[in-house]
């Protein structure tokens, strides 16, 4: 199994499994891998290093003191904070399909409980609810956390 760091042309960046490197090169250019993120199939390769496992190494890495402090963990990335904020916006609310329209101006006009509500609306709906005074926004959900991971 090959693990390569991939990258879409939006510049969100993940992992690929494939089975070599060739599987890898003939997915890509079928456009059968995309984007986690934004669904986009224009993929590359990055370069990354081949991971060495060096079962029971004792010794402390070059160029630092035994003893010494591993380096700090890599900052969390741009992509990951919107992927945990994506998902708390789901946990949190309740999806209404294609009623959100209807819904949001219930809600407003105080015919139904507020409550965070989520759901599809065309551009003319979002416009309308606009004029209204209910205050939208869109939410870009990745295909990752619309389907059920096996």
């Amino acid at each position: 199994m090959k693990v390569l760091d991939l990258r879409c042309a939006q510049d969100h960046r993940f992992e690929g499994w494939f089975a070599s490197e060739d599987d890898a090169q003939a997915q890509i250019s079928q456009k059968l891998v995309q984007c986690p993120i934004c669904a986009d199939h224009a993929i590359t390769r990055l370069p990354s290093a081949p991971r060495l496992n060096l079962s029971g190494a004792a010794a402390a890495p070059a160029g630092r003191p035994a003893g010494a402090k591993a380096p700090a963990a890599a900052p969390v990335t741009l992509q990951s904070l919107y992927m945990k904020a994506v998902k708390q916006v789901l946990a949190q609310t309740e999806d209404v399909g294609e009623r959100f329209a209807e819904e949001a101006r219930r809600m407003h006009y105080d015919e139904a409980p507020e409550r965070g509500i989520r759901g599809t609306a065309s551009p003319d709906e979002v416009q309308a609810l606009a004029e209204e005074g209910i205050d939208t926004f869109q939410l870009v959900v990745p295909d990752a956390l619309k389907q059920t991971a096996h």
